[in-house]
């Protein structure tokens, strides 16, 4: 979307292991960012096809028209200009001082120097461009290092870290450290001992030092309620904590495709991971989320994949804020019951899946097993009225596939006399057209297909009296009654998003 006011945007990178690794990181020009792919997960016949992805720096400059001004140095270049272009991209390249290629002395890395050297960089793009705030858009530990800034050095420094950045998107970042499955913590206890290739910096007790402002650290240690993937909201108790509206976590759920990394397999991480990262420390809780299944990194990996690319486009320049919810249910009480539902949200014009929570790939939502049900958040969409595919005449259409399924156990095991794998009890496809109304309907009432529906009579009837928000329950089809009750609806709450 040419020609609209953006933000610096700053790429923070991930873990680089030992001195080798970071000799190897800083030989990169952009550490990593400017990387693309040609290979999808699976083609044709089964096998990896052809598509190719040119890198998320590179597509923000094709696609958002950014700017990148290095010209021999990007500190030699800031300092030698007195103005800058907000709409550009720069990259923190903190590990610079910690390699041994240039002469020097290397430096020991630490989390606090990197997310202090970010500072600098952000007051400095702040000032040249003019831009009230910046984008921190971070893989990895990368993540960890924007929460330092946003936890600890501005809160340290007595500042409002609102007041510096306007949003943050994490790559597989572990929030909640890296645990294993295998070893029952000793493999946590002895990386945390010894240090391992700087490893220590996933472990509690080191994350706890990073992660909480000065003023706040217990003397005695680390409470043992504290949990590293959490951050307070900004509220009274909290008014100059980051909000975690404005934070999105995009999680993988593909380990088989991700490349050893310091001598630990994703078979010792666990299936319910990224290879590196397990699914429920890849996100806070409170923020916005996407599930895609991919890897930690490499060919298949988040970073360079056009689903991590959509997400972040979107979450950056998105006009409208599209939540979803299920509501009213009530589940039958079935003795030794488990509920779960499947979610996958796709966008109109693109051509992977944007979000999916799936039982195969570990990260179904979890529902009671019985009786009436709080209201189950579903997904978040960020859509953007610029990239309608067809034209500004038509409707922002993406489709939200949910999937109900049950299991049940007996004595502690799951029984599978009567079962059908990955066969769901309800299933169906909710299609949501947002324009100058909304609509939505239910793909079992579509006659023909998704392609050539065309939205038709009254959009849906605001239900929510606010300005500058929107909402309405949608009805489940009558097929869906006689498993999750007549009140079952989908709540579509529509809001601005800038």
């Amino acid at each position: 979307m040419p020609g609209s006011t953006k933000l610096p945007i700053v790429y923070v990178r991930g873990f680089a292991g030992d001195t080798k690794g970071i000799d190897k990181s800083v030989k990169d020009p952009f550490y990593g960012f400017n990387e693309g792919s040609t290979h999808v997960r699976v083609g044709a016949g089964n096998v990896p096809s052809f598509h190719q992805f040119e890198s998320p720096l590179l597509r923000l400059i094709l696609d958002e028209d950014y700017k990148i001004l290095v010209e021999g140095g990007q500190d030699a270049y800031l300092d030698s200009h007195d103005s800058i272009p907000s709409h550009s991209i720069w990259v923190l390249r903190f590990y610079d001082a910690s390699a041994s290629t240039w002469g020097t002395e290397p430096k020991e890395f630490r989390i606090e120097d990197a997310a202090a050297d970010l500072l600098t960089l952000v007051d400095k793009l702040r000032e040249k461009s003019g831009a009230p705030r910046v984008h921190l858009v971070a893989h990895s530990m990368g993540g960890l290092i924007c929460r330092c800034l946003l936890q600890k050095v501005l809160p340290d420094a007595g500042r409002d870290p609102a007041d510096c950045v306007e949003k943050v998107f994490t790559y597989g970042s572990p929030h909640g450290g890296i645990t294993f499955d295998a070893g029952f913590g000793l493999f946590e206890r002895v990386r945390d001992v010894t240090g391992l290739n700087g490893a220590e910096i996933f472990g509690p007790e080191r994350m706890y030092e990073y992660l909480t402002s000065t003023t706040d650290l217990d003397p005695d240690g680390r409470p043992p309620d504290w949990r590293a993937r959490d951050m307070p909201e900004r509220d009274s108790a909290h008014p100059k904590a980051f909000p975690l509206s404005r934070i999105f976590c995009l999680v993988g759920t593909n380990p088989k495709d991700y490349d050893v990394a310091f001598g630990l397999s994703a078979a010792v991480v666990g299936a319910h991971s990224d290879g590196l990262v397990q699914i429920e420390n890849a996100y806070v809780p409170g923020t916005h989320r996407a599930f895609v299944h991919r890897s930690h990194s490499g060919r298949y990996g988040l970073v360079n994949s056009e689903e991590g690319y959509q997400n972040l486009r979107r979450f950056l320049f998105g006009d409208r804020k599209v939540e979803a919810t299920l509501t009213g249910c009530r589940l039958p009480a079935i003795e030794g019951t488990t509920w779960q539902a499947e979610v996958r949200l796709s966008v109109r014009g693109l051509p992977i899946v944007m979000h999916e929570q799936t039982a195969e790939h570990w990260c179904p939502v979890q529902l009671p097993s019985s009786g009436d049900l709080a209201d189950v958040p579903l997904t978040t969409a960020f859509l953007c009225s610029g990239l309608r595919p067809h034209g500004s005449d038509t409707t922002m259409r993406y489709a939200l596939q949910l999937r109900i399924l049950s299991l049940r156990e007996q004595r502690g095991f799951l029984s599978f006399g009567d079962h059908l794998e990955q066969t769901p009890d309800f299933d169906d496809t909710l299609v949501v057209d947002i324009g100058e109304g909304t609509w939505a309907t239910w793909n079992s009432l579509i006659p023909g297909t998704i392609r050539n529906h065309e939205p038709g009579g009254a959009s849906l009837r605001d239900e929510d009296s606010g300005e500058g928000s929107w909402m309405a329950h949608i009805p489940l089809p009558d097929s869906a009654k006689a498993l999750l009750g007549d009140q079952a609806r989908i709540r579509l709450a529509v809001t601005g998003w800038t």
